[in-house]
């Protein structure tokens, strides 16, 4: 492969001004140039991201229906109605559902919480939990991670007396949901200043709004930082702006005093005794243990773990959970050396500029990764596809400059369901499409 290195130089004003700021902060020219690479231009603007502070964070109520939001959450508790908090089966999903179901537990034991099957329900809102909360007598879903395209869903719910409070940070359609209230900053009407939360982070400012409007002490939600920086580093979501309070925050949290189901992974992953466990360790090592358990099993036990309420419990669950990744790290290195084998064999990759593999043999939990190391080895955007049930699914990575969930949304007259970020989208098809 022949990797092209383009380096666009400072202009002249440029650098008279990246001197400038070097001057007034007292730091070299070269990290004055870096910084501007990245778009911070000010004085300012280079303090907040030396020195991130709890100041910078935005307020909650900034969000789109946060107001709504909370009203139906406070009602919930104060009439002691069953919640059940729902969130998807990856590391954002399952943080997010952990950390808002940890804090609503102060106030309520009325309350569950749902992750769906990967295999059997797919990703989002499903009819199979919409019949459970109607089972269990719930009368408010409070969604993370997902939702925000589940027009039919929530419709479905609504017709069986449940509410539903969602919460995600996915690209919306121009319909959203009937729902009490949709909280998420990408909606088109958003005034919120930062856009690039992780559904956990959209979780956080859900219990932060709770906080503020119940007179709660800012300093007793900060425990649940450590699950913001472990949904941030893992979502691959951009660690600027506020995403870089709470992963510098979370960071200290999760060095210092991490949750016990946190504190579990750290052990068996052999991180307890390393001084400083940084943003790599979470993208290597802590995340794709806590993702193993949605891809292999069910991602209700990574949740299960990420409440355990005693060291033993989860250093139990995290054994559990590591053998998982064993097996994902198998299935991982197979089917992207067969992925690599078909292209080689098949494709001359010159004269493609993107690139869509299909299997119906390969392992649903695993098809992102694999589109992630095709990405990267050959610099185009790709799209894993395999069968699950009737449906034809898949996993989409993109490459810097293409936005691959714009790729997808413009094919949406053939797909059954999709979702997803710039770089990184799902999607699914009938099964004759295929061909």
């Amino acid at each position: 492969m022949i990797y092209r290195w383009n380096y666009e130089a400072l202009t002249y004003p440029q650098n008279q001004k990246k001197d400038d700021l070097a001057a007034r902060l007292g730091i070299s020219p070269i990290l004055c140039e870096l910084l501007k690479k990245r778009g911070i231009e000010t004085e300012e603007d280079a303090v907040r991201f030396f020195k991130p502070n709890f100041k910078d964070l935005h307020d909650p109520f900034l969000l789109p229906d946060m107001d709504k939001a909370i009203k139906r959450i406070e009602k919930a508790l104060g009439e002691k109605e069953r919640i059940l908090v729902y969130g998807d089966y990856d590391v954002d999903g399952t943080t997010a559902v952990a950390l808002v179901y940890k804090f609503l537990r102060r106030f309520s034991t009325n309350i569950d919480y749902y992750i769906p099957d990967r295999y059997d329900e797919g990703y989002g809102i499903s009819e199979q939990s919409i019949d459970y909360a109607e089972e269990t007598n719930v009368k408010l879903i409070i969604a993370l991670d997902c939702g925000i395209k589940a027009v039919a869903k929530v419709a479905y719910a609504k017709s069986k007396g449940i509410d539903f409070v969602i919460g995600d940070h996915h690209m919306p359609d121009d319909v959203l949901p009937d729902a009490v209230a949709v909280v998420d900053a990408k909606r088109k009407d958003s005034q919120y200043p930062y856009e690039h939360l992780s559904g956990c982070g959209v979780g956080f400012k859900l219990v932060q709004a709770l906080a503020q409007n119940n007179k709660i002490p800012f300093n007793e939600i900060t425990e649940l930082l450590d699950m913001v920086a472990v949904s941030i580093a893992s979502d691959i979501v951009p660690i600027t702006g506020e995403n870089r309070v709470l992963v510098h925050y979370g960071l200290k949290q999760l060095n210092s005093n991490p949750s016990l189901g946190l504190k579990g992974i750290i052990n068996i992953c052999g991180l307890l005794h390393k001084d400083n466990i940084t943003v790599s360790d979470i993208i290597f090592k802590i995340g794709p243990r806590i993702n193993a358990s949605g891809r292999m099993m069910n991602g209700k036990e990574a949740v299960d773990l990420l409440l355990a309420s005693s060291i033993e419990d989860a250093l139990e669950k995290s054994r559990n959970i590591d053998h998982y990744n064993d097996d994902r790290r198998e299935l991982d290195k197979r089917i992207t050396d067969e992925a690599n084998t078909f292209i080689d064999e098949n494709i001359d990759i010159t004269k493609k500029k993107s690139i869509v593999i299909y299997d119906e043999s390969w392992h649903k939990g695993v098809i992102g990764i694999v589109a992630s190391r095709l990405t990267e080895k050959y610099l185009r955007p790709v799209i894993v596809l395999t069968k699950s049930h009737d449906l034809i699914t898949g996993s989409a990575r993109s490459v810097m400059g293409f936005d691959i969930y714009k790729a997808i949304e413009s094919c949406k007259d053939i797909l059954e369901n999709f979702g997803g970020h710039t770089y990184a989208a799902g999607l699914s098809t009938a099964s004759w499409a295929s061909a």
